[in-house]
């Protein structure tokens, strides 16, 4: 990882890649909490589901 990449994640600039941050979260030995990002989320799903669009069916 570059120098460039590494001091763009301390300073928490948009771009990095997310295997950029996995690679500090691993070395740092914080790998493990990525699970959380990923935990069923019930308000937030219930939240993304309700802005969907209903599709509407046309009859033919």
């Amino acid at each position: 990882m570059s120098g460039v990449t590494l001091r763009g994640i301390e300073q928490g600039r948009p771009g990095a890649t997310i295997g950029a941050y996995t690679s500090v979260l691993h070395v740092l030995g914080l790998d493990a909490d990525l699970d959380a990002v990923a935990a069923t989320d019930p308000i937030g799903r219930y939240l993304q589901d309700a802005s969907l669009k209903r599709r509407q069916h046309v009859k033919t």
